[in-house]
């Protein structure tokens, strides 16, 4: 905070994954003993990976304030500086520091794959291609005569950013974008998994600011209770915009809340993604791609959440997706080929499953719950990968699991009724992306050209659209975040945090001009022409309306 640590009075400590899959219960009981101060770290040697202070309120308020008296000076910089000597330092700093962001995430339990997934989408934010696509969409310049014209973009002021719990340091690190913009940055730690947002946060992006001469309080980063800290930035006059991650429910009530305060909303809520399968499809690609839903057992906002289905395509699809789901599997986050994480309240996902079922769902394979290897065990800590077969998108949505993001790996597959001209169901899988409620990610797979081409034509809903490719896959100048409907709200889109936290303005800068000239010479200029095109110009009011000329 302010270019200093700031001690505090009391501790979220970080217990290393492993303990949470030998006890969960007793790893949580342990962690609640420390923060209590009942235990010291001292008394469970191996279990605490590392401990964060936790803010208080006059702490996260003095934090607000330092990123208030920076914004104005920092927002002044070139942006040479602010962007591209920062971007290009940081990409250099994240590269230098992989490994130990990537073991940082896994001892907060992310597996090793996901982990090193998450810092190549954190280097592609920084890449040079990026930089340069945020580079056109800040500063534009024309020139017209004397003038010089500038289309620009200015900084907010003060950003503060909520991230969320299950993917909270690449969200930080997308939100530092916003510092490249000029503003000054105030990011909360969650308490579930503090240390490696605080970690990049002191140690890569402090000295880099610090490093290009940033003045102190353009970037502070606290830790503590996420309601407390949301209030305190609401109250403060001196915030302007705030990034919230959360439910798409407790994100339409932060909304109402940030327009009556005056407030810039920026949501990242729920996604319910939907993957629409063709029948010319390379089912093979498809079936990979369908995986992805598994990833982190589901409990990631960008997987693929359902599927529509050509009905000439379902059944290869069908058998290609659970011979590929076989290899999805739980174990130690540190194994290179595990996916599945725990699932520590798996009650709604046997409701939700269970609502499919009622609705005339079928299971096509998993359903249970399992040990960490992989037996079937109703108290197991682990969910099977899931696949649920509905026939026909009339009452689809009826099902709880097609409607709403479900935050579990649990995929339904919706298969078109068969005998259905391909016109009339390409409008209807078209009308079916369209009006879902959510729009984070949508993807397509088909051959056919013109089925690309008129599926890219007509479906608007959604941050970010891919083709026959990964779902999840980070690609440079693209988006990683945002979308529309319950996923963005009122003012959702796909979000550039550099973008989403700075506001157009207009720029005319010029050596000298009369400004007689410049109101009224468009006008002298312009009669001329229109005189040596032959038309009439009206220039005696009395004449009657008959005598002037047809318009032709």
């Amino acid at each position: 905070m302010d270019g200093r640590t700031v001690p505090a009075e009391e501790w979220v400590y970080v217990l290393d994954s492993s303990s949470l899959l030998d006890d969960v219960f007793a790893s949580l009981t342990l962690k609640r003993k420390l923060e209590q101060g009942r235990l010291s770290p001292a008394d469970c040697p191996g279990t605490v990976v590392g401990r964060v202070a936790k803010a208080d309120r006059a702490t996260v308020e003095r934090a607000v304030e330092a990123a208030a008296r920076a914004a104005p000076e920092w927002g002044a910089f070139p942006l040479e500086t602010r962007l591209d000597e920062v971007g290009t330092l940081l990409r250099r700093r994240l590269e230098e520091h992989a490994e130990d962001i990537a073991a940082l995430l896994v001892a907060e339990g992310h597996p090793l794959a996901l982990a090193r997934w998450q810092v190549s989408g954190m280097l592609d934010c920084f890449g040079s291609e990026s930089l340069g696509f945020y580079r056109s969409q800040m500063l534009q310049e024309f020139h017209r005569g004397e003038r010089r014209l500038q289309v620009r973009r200015r900084p907010d002021g003060v950003v503060c950013l909520n991230p969320p719990q299950n993917a909270p340091l690449s969200s930080a690190l997308l939100g530092v974008t916003a510092v490249m913009g000029g503003n000054a940055l105030v990011v909360r730690a969650p308490r579930s998994a503090p240390l490696g947002v605080m970690y990049v946060m002191q140690e890569i992006v402090g000295p880099v600011l610090a490093e290009v001469g940033a003045p102190p309080g353009t970037l502070n980063a606290v830790c503590g209770d996420p309601a407390p800290l949301l209030s305190a930035w609401l109250e403060h006059p001196a915030v302007d915009d705030i990034i919230y991650f959360g439910s798409s429910e407790n994100g339409a009530r932060f909304e109402a809340r940030c327009v009556a305060a005056g407030k810039k909303p920026i949501l990242e809520l729920a996604g319910n993604d939907i993957v629409t399968v063709w029948k010319d499809a390379d089912l093979d690609l498809a079936a990979e791609a369908l995986t992805e839903s598994f990833y982190g057992s589901g409990q990631l906002c960008m997987i693929p959440n359902l599927v529509l289905v050509h009905p000439e395509a379902a059944e290869g699809l069908v058998e290609r997706l659970v011979r590929q789901i076989g290899h999805v599997r739980p174990g130690h986050p540190w194994e290179d080929d595990v996916l599945l994480t725990p699932v520590l309240r798996s009650e709604k996902f046997f409701a939700c499953l269970q609502d499919a079922r009622d609705k005339g769902a079928e299971v096509v394979c998993g359903g249970h719950a399992m040990r960490l290897d992989e037996t079937r065990d109703p108290h197991g800590i682990f969910l099977e990968p899931t696949v649920v077969l509905v026939r026909g998108l009339d009452g689809a949505r009826e099902i709880e699991a097609v409607r709403h993001e479900t935050f579990f790996p649990l995929l339904p597959l919706v298969v078109a009724a068969p005998d259905t001209p391909d016109g009339e169901l390409l409008d209807s899988f078209v009308d079916f992306v369209n009006t879902n409620r959510y729009g984070l990610r949508n993807s397509l797979w088909a051959r056919d050209g013109k089925t690309v081409d008129a599926f890219l034509a007509r479906v608007a809903s959604g941050g970010l659209l891919k083709v026959n490719d990964s779902h999840i896959g980070f690609l440079p100048y693209l988006p990683t975040h945002g979308g529309t409907g319950l996923t963005g709200g009122v003012f959702g889109e796909a979000n550039y945090p550099i973008l989403r936290t700075t506001h157009m303005q207009g720029v005319s800068i010029s050596t000298g001009s009369r400004p007689k000239e410049a109101v009224f010479g468009a006008w002298r200029r312009l009669t001329p022409y229109e005189r040596n095109t032959g038309r009439n110009i009206e220039r005696n009011p009395q004449r009657s309306t008959e005598e002037k000329p047809c318009a032709r």
